[in-house]
């Protein structure tokens, strides 16, 4: 059985500017899989309704997903022989959903005398109607025989894998175009990172780049995610902490919109709480051994200085 969840917090500088909310985030369980997505509108002027875009994305990709587990065993078996070619093809009709619902949208919405004032008519007329919508979008999909991933842009995909360690398949710098790519590009099928694997994690994130960049390192970050993992026996009474957390975060971190969704297999995570559990502890010894390491250097730098300021100045040359 799967379980997931999916919480998405306005960013706090969105608040202070009066900026609506350009991340979007979702989750679907079912009987043999799951399908967690995120998605975040690009914040720059040309972008000016990216929470639609952003919306959109996750909205077709579920889509996508379901419609390819619509004949699950034949799907499974395209997938078991090739993997990668299956992920493409999903990510082909990601790109071709977005476009076409992104058209209707815009067909039925014309854009605004109100939304016209930030430009010149030539600029207005200089940006492609895709691009009004740009979203990066990151999804995961756990199931019973594989796993996989696939990501536009940039945000973080994690995965707790059977041995109970999180790790980050997907380098954000694979892609050296990562920082631009977007779903509104027109070459962004060849902008999609991916992975997969026919091991069983025991659960699997998504999230935008305003939830990793609160963080002060990534070591700190894929901790969060085994202490998540961690209380997952127990989602329904664990969701409205997480929710404080996030806002907090945006608060007094990053002030940008955090979105956040996970897909686990329930069974996984009851087998192996205990597990979880223990490298939880594991980690914490691991986190203070960074946090006194970086104390000693940060003191040795500050001896090293005020040992330079302590030496004289060299005397003047005689002429």
């Amino acid at each position: 059985m799967f379980d997931g969840f999916n919480y998405t917090v306005r960013g706090e500088s969105h608040i202070a500017s009066g900026k609506v909310c350009q991340d979007w985030s979702d989750f679907q369980s079912y009987e043999n899989y799951a399908v967690a997505v995120v998605a975040d509108g690009h914040g720059s002027k040309k972008h000016f309704r990216s929470d639609v875009g952003s919306k959109l994305a996750v909205k077709v990709t579920l889509k996508t997903i379901n419609n390819f587990y619509h004949n699950a065993n034949e799907f499974e078996k395209s997938f078991v022989k090739n993997p990668k070619s299956v992920i493409t093809k999903i990510q082909k009709y990601i790109i071709s959903y977005w476009n076409k619902e992104v058209s209707w949208y815009h067909r039925s919405n014309p854009v605004t005398d109100d939304e016209k004032k930030a430009f010149t008519e030539d600029e207005l007329k200089a940006i492609r109607m895709e691009s009004i919508y740009g979203t990066t979008l990151i999804a995961v999909v756990i199931g019973k025989d594989f796993s996989f991933g696939l990501q536009i842009g940039d945000g973080s995909l994690v995965v707790l894998t059977d041995d109970c360690e999180t790790e980050m398949p997907i380098d954000g710098d694979e892609n050296p175009a990562n920082l631009t790519a977007s779903m509104c590009n027109s070459n962004a099928i060849s902008m999609f990172n991916l992975f997969y694997t026919f091991n069983k994690p025991i659960a699997m994130f998504v999230s935008t780049d305003g939830l990793y960049t609160s963080f002060g390192s990534t070591d700190d970050f894929l901790d969060y995610h085994t202490i998540i993992a961690g209380q997952l026996d127990n989602i329904r009474d664990f969701k409205e902490v997480v929710l404080r957390n996030l806002t907090k975060r945006t608060k007094y971190g990053t002030q940008d919109d955090i979105s956040f969704s996970c897909v686990f297999d329930t069974e996984l995570i009851n087998e192996n709480l205990p597990a979880i559990r223990n490298q939880i502890q594991i980690n914490n010894r691991r986190a203070a051994m960074r946090k006194a390491e970086h104390a000693a250097r940060i003191k040795k730098m500050k001896a090293k200085q005020a040992m330079l300021r302590q030496q004289p100045e060299d005397e003047p040359s005689q002429n």
